[in-house]
């Protein structure tokens, strides 16, 4: 028979290209971190080379109380979300990781369905990196067993189709309270992006939910930002959170914009003003009237922490909008008010031409989308002759008249490059 030998060799290879033992050890580590996380024992050449190339896949037990490394959370950050801005997150990419996956957590998790270890367990990994929370859906339980009754009901009835007791969201109260340094909490009980399966229910905050809600931020002793916007709070549920915020150490700023609040809820409102730290109010788009707004003035004649108060798109009218006003006639820390889209006319204007006259702590109002009038343009800006306060003053859509506005224009400009100017001169100078 007949044989032939044959040698197969690879004509680029080298001795030079056999790895040291060194780069043999460090690819070995990489290979077998998750079971054995060699890393504080390496110099810091050798730590680096293993940061590199460590997976971002690795699971959170293993990484997230050993590594701090800011460029490997970079990468475990930027390979998951498309936008990453750090700049909202103290300029810390772990800070980024663990708030945004926390989050999406909260997003996604269905009550009764979804395992509640999936956020007990992170707890003790993420605790100490949290400081902000935006939650902008929590999910309803699923409703499996009422699907056929669901479909013999009109639109009507689909929206009580179901029983409150049924639709509770998941209970942040052992989370939040678990955060030591949670600062911001924003919240919107909803569900984005439901297409065709809309119904009233999933947007229902229960009484159970704002019980449950309540309780955990007044343990929170450290939140500063409270933002519970576009999720139905009405006046029960309004007194049942001020109740809890009443006395609260560190809260400075609070929003229930785009909700169901009427006067008994801004009257408990009002209480909060004068018995909290309060300095930024946002009440935009509720259901308030004179009633509600007179108790508003009220606390805001005696309080001495507020700077800035959003009323828009409510109902005052002028009976609410005086009163607004007599009470910044004596109020000495609010700097920004907004009024806009609420029914306000010429009596209004005329009351406010005093208070441009005596304030001297505003800088901003708006009175936009009113009916304020050209005589009432008139009164505002006979008011705003002496006023060197003002660097901001929206009257569009105000009917004003366009030479008014456009005096008034001229003067709050004065009055921002004077105190621009101001700024500039009393800013410490930079060494050459």
């Amino acid at each position: 028979s007949y044989y032939t030998h044959r040698v197969i060799e690879d004509p680029e290879w080298s001795l030079t290209t056999v790895p040291h033992l060194t780069e043999l050890c460090l690819q070995h580590i990489v290979h077998n971190f998750e079971k054995n996380p060699i890393l504080d024992c390496l110099v810091p050449e050798h730590q680096r080379k293993v940061l590199d190339r460590l997976s971002t896949g690795l699971p959170l037990s293993v990484t997230a109380n050993l590594i701090s490394d800011e460029g490997y959370w970079k990468r475990c950050c930027t390979e998951r979300w498309q936008v990453c801005d750090i700049s909202n997150y103290g300029d810390s990419w772990k800070r980024m990781f663990f708030e945004r996956h926390l989050e999406n957590i909260l997003k996604c998790f269905i009550p009764n369905t979804t395992d509640p270890n999936q956020v007990l367990e992170l707890i003790p990994l993420c605790k100490d990196y949290v400081r902000k929370l935006e939650v902008d859906q929590f999910l309803p339980p699923v409703q499996v067993d009422q699907k056929e009754k669901r479909d013999d009901l009109s639109d009507t009835g689909s929206d009580f189709g179901f029983s409150e007791v049924s639709m509770h969201h998941y209970n942040l109260g052992v989370l939040i309270t678990a955060l030591p340094h949670l600062e911001e909490l924003h919240l919107t009980y909803g569900v984005k992006d439901c297409g065709m399966n809309f119904e009233w229910n999933l947007f229902k905050f229960t009484h159970q939910d704002c019980h449950n809600l309540a309780v955990a931020v007044k343990m929170c002793h450290n939140l500063k930002v409270f933002k519970l916007t576009r999720s139905k709070v009405d006046d029960e549920k309004t007194r049942l959170l001020v109740r809890n915020l009443l006395d609260h150490p560190c809260l400075v700023e609070l929003n229930l914009s785009h909700n169901l609040i009427k006067d008994k809820g801004a009257r408990a409102v009002g209480k909060l003003i004068n018995r909290s730290k309060l300095e930024i109010l946002d009440l935009c788009n509720n259901q308030i009237r004179h009633l509600g707004a007179q108790a508003l003035a009220q606390a805001l004649a005696e309080n001495s922490t507020l700077t800035s108060l959003n009323l828009r798109l409510n109902c005052m009218e002028d009976e609410g909008g005086q009163a607004i006003g007599r009470a910044l006639l004596t109020n000495t820390t609010l700097k920004s008010i907004h009024l806009g889209s609420n029914n306000l006319s010429e009596p209004t204007a005329t009351l406010f031409s005093q208070v441009l006259a005596q304030n001297t702590t505003l800088t901003s109002i708006n009175l936009s989308c009113n009916h304020l009038g050209l005589d009432g343009g008139k009164q505002l800006l006979d008011g705003l002759a002496d006023n060197k306060a003002l660097t901001e003053f929206d009257l569009r859509l105000a009917e004003v008249g366009q030479e008014t506005e456009y005096l008034i224009h001229q003067i709050v400009w004065a009055n921002r490059e004077a105190a621009r100017l101001e700024a500039l001169q009393l800013s410490p100078t930079k060494p050459l």
